[in-house]
């Protein structure tokens, strides 16, 4: 019979082995590829001591090609829960150490552990990947366990904040549960996401393509948007993880937490005053507007490299957590394009979600013309932004600091599509078209003189906001210094919305 202290014994030496994963040698060529450890990662991302490790000592019981004499004590997952900023959180962190990080059914179902208790108790759930896909010994099982856990993903959607790292390869299958949570955060040099890899690429379609320009972090937010944020390390995109987290609630059913500000509810920026060019067609930077207005001047943008045309990300006013949909001047105008307004429909769909106020900042001319556009579906793609700003229920706060033009006005929140507060600066021009294109269809054959004539007159109409203001279309018009005050002062007013939808399933936004 053995003693108390040999059971104590023997419990060390299998947790120690456990933290070994897949042992010291592939520990060492992990870090050697400048990536860190699972546990590593768990360590950075969670408050100091804050870590409960939950089946630490699973293993597989898959038994064909000579399995069942490579068994590893948590079998290629670590998870559990631990806490962020004093807050609960769940995670796992695939290890790579152990078959390559590859989903076995045992391991699938820790992830599914967690991510239930998460929903149970209303928590984030945070996952580190770093996988090479389905493990190929185990067959439909491993792609069981994938199913489960894509179900669980979609169960979980707008219930609570769902996080992906990819810090290391995502392959197949590994790559379509990020793909349901709300934010995927990816590495430069060392982190890929692809369907199928590059040799598979080459044996179908004979196309020459590296991991990198197929499934890298540059590709994924620069080029197809699967991404929301990039970083130089594995340190850096997890520090980006808790810093993110700062700015929602831990589920649906609570609001993000008020952090107190010494930043005045009612400071002016004098600077704003000369923001907006006189000229129409000269652009500026709409980032420079949400820096001022932000408590401590601190924006925590989200999709920075994609669809640069739009602006979104999360800032604070007085300590409230609000969500920004902005057109940007400096990067095409601000036109509202495919790609545009798909990023910014999934970012007001995911605030609305989780009860995050919508300030939306309007200068756009337009929807892009042009055949790619349409043949590539502009149509519905922009209604998804309409879509998605018709359905939310939180606080809808619009300015408008320049143009707002044709049915793109009608698109960016407001006040015919449910925005509660809707703002103008003097500067506002708020037209079906501008005055050139207007003239143009309004007046033929004038001459130059005659033309000039009638653009200025239309311009004193309607290039202004006083003819929405008249109908009550613009609830207020302001002046570009007062801008954090007057949002701040509509969030106050707005707190307390209580909207009801009419009963349905669910909507059929068009996708």
């Amino acid at each position: 019979m053995l003693t108390n202290e040999e059971k104590i014994q023997i419990f060390e030496e299998k947790s120690k082995q456990a933290e070994l994963g897949g042992g010291k040698d592939r520990i060492e060529k992990i870090h050697a590829s400048g990536r860190l450890t699972a546990r590593e990662r768990i360590d950075i991302l969670l408050d100091a001591n804050s870590f409960v490790e939950l089946d630490k000592f699973v293993v597989h019981q898959v038994k064909d090609f000579g399995m069942e004499d490579q068994k590893y004590l948590g079998d290629g997952v670590v998870s559990g829960y631990g806490k962020i900023d004093g807050r609960l959180v769940y995670v796992f962190a695939q290890d790579f150490t152990v078959f390559g990080g590859s989903l076995s059914r045992t391991n699938a179902d820790k992830i599914v552990k967690v991510t239930k208790l998460a929903l149970k108790n209303g928590a984030p759930i945070i996952g580190l990947n770093d996988s090479g896909g389905a493990r190929i010994q185990e067959g439909v099982k491993s792609l069981a366990g994938y199913a489960d856990i894509f179900h669980l993903n979609v169960q979980a959607s707008g219930v609570i904040p769902q996080i992906s790292a990819i810090l290391g390869p995502c392959a197949g299958g590994a790559v379509y549960s990020p793909a349901l949570t709300d934010f995927i955060f990816m590495v430069k040099d060392s982190s890929y996401m692809f369907v199928t890899g590059p040799d598979v690429v080459k044996s179908v379609t004979h196309e020459e393509v590296t991991k990198s320009e197929l499934g890298g972090a540059r590709t994924h937010n620069i080029k197809s948007g699967v991404a929301h944020f990039m970083s130089d390390t594995d340190e850096q995109a997890i520090m980006a993880v808790r810093e993110l987290l700062a700015f929602l609630p831990s589920n649906n059913l609570e609001d993000a937490k008020v952090i107190a500000s010494s930043d005045s509810a009612d400071r002016v920026d004098e600077n704003l005053m000369n923001l907006i060019p006189a000229d129409p067609n000269r652009p500026y930077d709409m980032k420079d507007l949400i820096h001022s207005i932000v408590d401590n001047k601190y924006f925590f943008e989200v999709q920075e490299h994609y669809a640069q045309n739009i602006v979104i990300g999360f800032g604070r006013l007085n300590g409230k957590s609000v969500g920004f949909v902005a057109n940007q001047p400096a990067s095409y105008a601000g036109v509202l394009d495919i790609n545009s307004s798909v990023k910014a429909a999934r970012f007001v769909r995911f605030c609305d979600s989780f009860n995050i106020p919508i300030i939306t900042l309007v200068d756009v001319p337009g929807f892009l013309p042009g055949t790619d556009q349409e043949f590539g579906g502009i149509i519905k793609h922009g209604a998804k932004l309409l879509y998605a700003f018709s359905e939310a229920t939180v606080p809808k706060i619009t300015l408008i600091t320049r143009k707002a033009y044709g049915g793109a006005y009608d698109v960016m929140a407001s006040k015919h599509i449910g925005a509660d507060v809707n703002l103008a600066y003097p500067s506002a021009e708020i037209a079906v078209m501008g005055a050139d294109g207007a003239v143009n269809i309004l007046y033929r054959g004038l001459s130059e003189e005659e033309r000039a004539k009638q653009i200025e007159e239309y311009k004193m109409a309607f290039a202004n906001p006083y003819r929405a203001a008249e109908l009550g279309y613009i609830d207020e018009i302001i002046l570009p210094r007062d801008t954090r005050k007057k949002l701040i002062q509509a969030l106050f007013m707005t707190k307390n919305k209580s909207e009801a939808a009419p009963f349905k399933k669910h909507g059929n936004i068009p996708l």
